[in-house]
């Protein structure tokens, strides 16, 4: 069985970095709140301070 890989929109991705601030800068609450792993959301923020992602 394999594991289907789930896409975001670019919207969806900036909406998710600014919810970071709004949590203190914690990912990992963040990322529960959104339902997407920590990891992903950390890889986000990465691109978005680096202003590689867009939409920030």
């Amino acid at each position: 069985m394999t594991k289907k890989l789930r896409t975001y929109s670019d919207e969806f991705k900036a909406e998710a970095v600014k919810k970071i601030a709004d949590n203190n800068g914690n990912i990992s609450a963040t990322a529960k709140q959104l339902g997407i792993a920590m990891q992903t959301l950390s890889n986000w923020n990465n691109k978005a301070n680096q202003g590689k992602l867009v939409g920030t």
